[in-house]
């Protein structure tokens, strides 16, 4: 797994995951639950992975919609 993209905006995350979900690319999204420490602040980063195989096609994806990769 590598890390495709690393932001604390949620509307991103869900739309970078709907975009590649979209070309059959499978993503997972870790630190989900660090709000928990944080204390719902926004201030630690989440993070998206995807497959080694899959991380240039990925990066298009999302640069191709605008998201900063």
């Amino acid at each position: 797994m590598k890390e495709l993209l690393r932001t604390t905006d949620p509307a991103t995350i869900a739309f970078a995951t709907a975009l590649l979900a979209g070309e059959g690319i499978t993503a997972f999204e870790v630190d989900v639950h660090m709000s928990v420490l944080e204390g719902s602040l926004g201030i630690l980063p989440r993070r998206i992975m995807v497959r080694d195989a899959d991380l240039f096609l990925a990066r298009a994806i999302l640069r191709d919609n605008g998201i900063e990769v």
